[in-house]
């Protein structure tokens, strides 16, 4: 067994050699919580859900870490601070209030908590630590116009740029965003990026922190440099976050990090965007998607399946009706779960057969995590195990039903798993459920009666309601078409 992923640093493929047998530790760059989640993020913390599941199906013992970035420009700009206005909040709440939205979309989409969700307000002292050792190796200094703020020297360091295979003298001037709409004050070159940003006057006295170039806030870049020493130390073996995230962000990581003497990250993971109708989302154009409203959509397990089911490099382009084929495809499953479980239940093979992966859905899961592929196996499976159960070949199918629940449970698709069965509690379910027995009730009367133009008009209206009858020797079950 030999886990394989592309690495985005060499742009091939690698085999997956954890530093430590037997352990993987992963660093993903997790939201800045500024504003609500839209279903780019919960893309994103779903395909490091999905490796997670699968290195750990693997025999790894995964430490994954997902920080939330809760000071930034753009939070500070986002809470009006001091106004007058009764409805506005400090940075911190506003912070807290959307890191909570977020947290309340993975958990929905069934996505397993990280094992540590650090903030970066919590880090300020390794953050500082790290910039003084950038100092003292001659890659930083300390702005010469009583600033406070600290820069990253580019012209220092001339292996930055690899990660996106970009030359220095070809970029442009760095992507850092003004505090607050202010300039940048006291760069050397255009390029070099904040590792320390001073306070200025306009931002509120709660976001100034001491440090010993004076008063101020971390950069975005050293936040994530800091907390993944912190946690997984010096060297791991998986960096991950989405692809918009490459440059200038993981760039700026790798040049810091390595720039202080760090080996950093061993492999390089990033995943593929959310587009809607062909278009980047974005707010200008006004196409954006909230995690909120998306979930309204259709159930969560449905949003997980159709989010979850592209390959994770590939972009997922969002169209209307892409919910339903999802939703289709779940119900395929669901449906022969449902005979496989009522036709075995009263036999020797117990209800459930044992749960096996099957060797075509590794083999695609291990290299790089080749998702369609594996759902291609999983939905063939499924065909297979209807088959025989029409056969009435109960062997097959308790065997068959063992290997779906198998490969839907690694997944975090499993539809008979308790955490996706709260919709058959929902008042609609429950009132159709109602609906459809009593018809059934009526439709065996009619049956043992032997009046079968009535038994047979029941199913046809049940029919065209999309509601399929499957006649069993254990009774007569429905489910939606």
């Amino acid at each position: 067994m030999t886990v394989r992923l592309y690495d985005s640093r060499t742009s091939a493929l690698a085999d997956l050699v954890p530093l430590v047998d037997g352990e993987v530790g992963i660093y993903v760059c997790g939201p800045t919580v500024q504003s609500s989640p839209h279903i780019g993020h919960l893309r994103s913390a779903l395909v490091y859900d999905q490796w997670r599941r699968w290195l750990t199906y693997r025999g790894y013992n995964v430490t994954l870490v997902r920080n939330v970035t809760d000071i930034d420009d753009k939070i500070l700009a986002n809470a009006s601070t001091g106004s007058a206005n009764a409805s506005t909040e400090e940075w911190w709440a506003l912070a807290y209030r959307y890191e909570l939205e977020f947290t309340r979309g993975y958990t929905q989409l069934g996505i397993l908590p990280p094992t540590y969700e650090p903030r970066a307000t919590a880090s300020i002292p390794q953050m500082q630590r790290l910039i003084e050792r950038l100092i003292e190796r001659g890659h930083a200094y300390v702005a010469d116009d009583g600033s406070a703020d600290v820069y990253f020297d580019v012209a220092s360091w001339p292996s930055y740029g690899e990660l996106t295979n970009q030359r220095p003298d070809d970029m442009a001037a760095s992507a850092d965003a003004p505090s607050l709409g202010a300039q940048s004050r006291g760069k050397r070159d255009a390029r070099d990026f904040a590792l320390w940003k001073g306070h200025k006057p306009e931002e509120p006295a709660s976001a100034a922190f001491p440090s010993p170039w004076g008063e101020g806030r971390p950069g975005w870049h050293i936040e994530c440099s800091a907390m993944s020493e912190r946690y997984l130390g010096t060297q791991f073996d998986i960096h991950g976050g989405g692809l918009d995230l490459r440059f200038p962000h993981h760039e700026n990581e790798l040049a810091q990090s390595t720039a202080a003497g760090h080996a950093f990250a061993n492999h390089w993971v990033h995943n593929g965007l959310v587009n809607v109708n062909g278009q980047k989302m974005s707010k200008s154009l006004g196409n954006s998607i909230f995690a909120a409203e998306f979930l309204q959509q259709a159930h969560p397990l449905v949003v997980r399946y159709y989010l979850g089911s592209a390959h994770y490099r590939s972009t997922i382009d969002y169209h209307d009706g892409a919910l339903l084929e999802a939703e289709a495809a779940l119900d395929r499953i669901q449906v022969f779960l449902d005979r496989a479980e009522r036709r075995l239940s009263d036999t020797r093979f117990g209800g459930t057969g044992v749960e096996i992966i099957p060797t075509e859905f590794a083999e695609a899961m291990d290299d790089d995590l080749s998702i369609p592929q594996a759902l291609g196996v999983l939905h063939e499976q499924v065909r297979a195990g209807n088959a025989a159960l029409d056969a009435e070949d109960l062997g097959s199918a308790a065997e068959i039903q063992g290997r779906v629940l198998a490969m839907t449970e690694v997944l975090g698709i499993n539809p008979m798993a308790v955490e996706w069965q709260t919709a058959a509690n929902e008042p609609a379910s429950a009132a159709l459920a109602t609906l459809v027995e009593k018809l059934l009730e009526d439709r065996g009367t009619a049956r043992r009666a032997r009046d079968f133009a009535s038994a047979d008009r029941i199913r046809d209206e049940l029919s065209a309601a999309g509601i399929q009858i499957e006649d069993t020797p254990t009774g007569s079950h429905w489910s939606l078409d």
